[in-house]
């Protein structure tokens, strides 16, 4: 009979009672993977749902180890916190260097990336605006055209409740002008799933009147719109001193 000394060692994962901290993978690279497994192509092809929790974090440490893939280094660091994003995102940068797989500048990222999940959480608290009438377009943008020496021209998105989801700056030009390719404007709002779409451009020269270019545009892209399902609910012109409402001027 061997000694009992000789005897196999039973791996500390199959005692009673024994969890180890970790359990290993058996790693192949991702780029054996079939396209549609691995996590970049995924989320292009299925979309950001479609991924787990340690894909998503392979996404953002981007590679892994010699005997690791980014995907197990994902699933190691959740293994490490109970599978609790949140107790993840309570972690320093420090002790996430403890997790197999990731020094500091992965750590880095992924706090990085964790602090906007939180920020996101805290904006979604805040009030969202809501448009009801061409004043309080004018509100909404003044921030962002006060002043201005040159024209720029902004689209704002809104949802079905027509709930503000976006501004944003499709051009700036000079003092005379600026262009506004309808491709840009629409590729945004189709983008963003927008419901309707707002104009807005400033005249630096605090002439609040339209001119024949302003209403070419505007027939155009309200001719766009309704093609796209994507209605132009109004076009405003701005100057520090007031507006001009398609809208409220029946030019729309």
């Amino acid at each position: 009979m061997e000694p009992a000394d000789h005897l196999p060692q039973p791996d500390a994962a199959t005692l009673p009672g024994t969890t180890p901290a970790y359990v290993a993978p058996t790693a192949t690279g991702i780029k054996s993977w079939a396209e549609d497994d691995r996590p970049r192509e995924k989320l292009m092809t299925k979309g950001r749902a479609a991924l787990s929790d340690a894909e998503l974090l392979a996404i953002l440490i981007g590679s892994g180890t010699t005997k690791l893939t980014a995907v197990d280094v994902g699933k190691l660091m959740l293994q490490g916190v109970g599978n609790d994003l949140n107790a993840l995102a309570r972690e320093s940068v420090k002790q996430l260097c403890r997790h197999p797989g990731i020094g500091p500048a992965k750590a880095i990222t992924v706090v990085a990336a964790l602090e906007l999940g939180r920020r996101r959480k805290e904006a979604d608290a805040a009030p969202r605006t809501t448009i009801t009438c061409s004043r309080d377009i004018y509100n909404l943008i003044r921030p962002n055209l006060m002043d201005l020496p040159h024209e720029e021209f902004w689209v704002i998105l809104l949802n079905r409740a027509n709930v503000v989801m976006r501004k944003t700056a499709i051009s700036q030009g000079g003092v005379a002008g600026t262009v506004a390719d309808p491709k840009m404007i629409f590729k945004e709002a189709l983008e963003q799933l927008a419901s309707s779409i707002i104009l807005v451009h400033n005249h630096p020269s605090g002439n609040r009147n339209p001119s024949a270019a302003d209403i070419q545009l505007t027939k155009k892209l309200k001719e766009a719109g309704n093609f796209l399902d994507l209605p132009i609910l109004d076009h405003l012109i701005y100057s520090d001193q007031g507006y001009y409402s398609f809208a409220d001027e029946g030019m729309l």
